[in-house]
């Protein structure tokens, strides 16, 4: 087989798919045979090469399905149509918003998709095929990838959610030290995630509200429900980005406020102490004249005044509710 051929399944209508097990015999499909759903790793060359042959694509529609960086989109192609999805990142020491792009060529007998990372959503289609539970058709297989690429987010967000709950919950303790790089990663997280759903949401609208031959009525209504899902998750991450700006919001006034007491009290200290420098810079000179260098009782009565005088500008600060 191809090397970079992930699968090659034949659907049989029922809910269920033949795979195919031979280069020849997927080169010599033909579309009575059924509809048939491609899966290729676009990194591998010879996967690569498979597709350069195929007559269904011409070579801008070769360059979208193996482009490094895309943007969820739906375009018109000569045979068909080219769907571009985003779904998150779930491999292991992956971050779920680094998304994993799937591309898709649809037309009425055929469906190719192209990845480079692993997809979840992918395998649980295969999984529906397996136990023929699975699409019948071209319309009802991109209604189920789009279905599950959607629906493997809600723990992303939720675990957004839960993360913010705990952020919201060390504001309330002082004594803890807050993670301000971690509201930060999360914000970043938080924006990313939005900035492919957004489109997203986008593409699959258009294909609901247009007509593609291979995109059947009945299957229109499992898409609005896809698209109702990325609305109440854009709504979501719109809150949970308006969370993290209060939360950083709030910790930045928490640190204003105590940076703003400390200053207070030092200058308080500092005006308590004011005159009495002076007092004592103006005693300690070393010239002649200084009174009470004559007297034993000097020393004594000069702490005492100058007791008297931070007992008085006490208690005139405190008159004007400065303590």
């Amino acid at each position: 087989m191809i090397n970079g051929l992930l699968h090659a399944l034949v659907l049989d209508g029922q809910g269920g798919a033949r795979p195919i097990g031979s280069t020849n015999e997927l080169n010599s499909w033909q579309p009575s045979q059924g509809k048939l759903w491609v899966h290729m790793d676009y990194s591998q060359s010879e996967a690569v090469e498979w597709l350069k042959a195929q007559p269904h694509l011409n070579d801008y529609e070769l360059e979208s399905l193996i482009a490094d960086e895309t943007r969820p989109r739906i375009t018109a192609t000569t045979n068909g149509h080219m769907l571009f999805l985003r779904g998150v990142n779930l491999n292991p020491a992956q971050s779920p918003e680094d998304m994993v792009s799937i591309r898709l060529f649809i037309s009425e007998d055929i469906l190719i998709t192209t990845r480079k990372r692993r997809l979840l959503s992918v395998q649980d289609t295969l999984a529906c095929l397996n136990e023929n539970k699975g699409p019948c058709n071209i319309s009802e297989l991109v209604c189920s990838i789009t279905q599950k690429l959607t629906s493997r987010m809600q723990s992303v967000i939720d675990s957004l959610d839960e993360t913010l709950d705990e952020f919201e919950e060390e504001i309330d303790e002082p004594s803890k030290k807050f993670d301000n790089q971690g509201l930060s990663q999360l914000r970043r997280q938080t924006i990313a995630l939005k900035r492919y759903l957004k489109p997203q949401k986008e593409a699959l609208s258009s294909m609901v509200n247009n007509h593609y031959l291979w995109l059947l009525d009945d299957d229109k209504a499992k898409l609005n429900e896809t698209i109702n899902l990325l609305i109440r998750y854009l709504e979501e991450l719109d809150s949970s980005i308006e969370r993290a700006q209060i939360i950083q919001q709030t910790i930045t006034n928490q640190v204003s406020e105590q940076l703003n007491q400390r200053m207070y009290v030092m200058s308080v200290v500092a005006a308590l102490f004011l005159p009495l420098g002076f007092l004592t810079g103006l005693l300690g000179v070393n010239v002649g004249g200084i009174p009470g260098t004559e007297s034993p009782y000097a020393f004594s009565a000069f702490v005492i005044f100058l007791i008297v005088l931070t007992g008085g500008i006490g208690v005139y600060f405190k008159n004007k509710k400065w303590l």
